[in-house]
């Protein structure tokens, strides 16, 4: 993916806001950090349920190896 210059970013934020007006893009703005947020919590969540199954694995692992 190419990289986007001011002026690629500029003109983008210019059809956002002539297709959406003025009034609709905080709304867009908080949903898009909704999301964002929502998405992030979920991404963790997920890495804690790997990380805590991981270390369940070890520790059954070890202790079949003391045995």
């Amino acid at each position: 993916m190419p990289n986007l210059g001011a002026s690629e970013i500029i003109l983008i934020l210019l059809v956002v806001l002539l297709f959406f007006g003025a009034r609709k893009i905080p709304e867009l703005a908080q949903g898009l950090g909704k999301g964002l947020r929502e998405f992030r919590k979920a991404a963790r969540d997920v890495q804690e349920d790997i990380e805590k199954d991981t270390k369940q694995v070890d520790d059954k692992k070890d202790k079949d190896e003391k045995s």
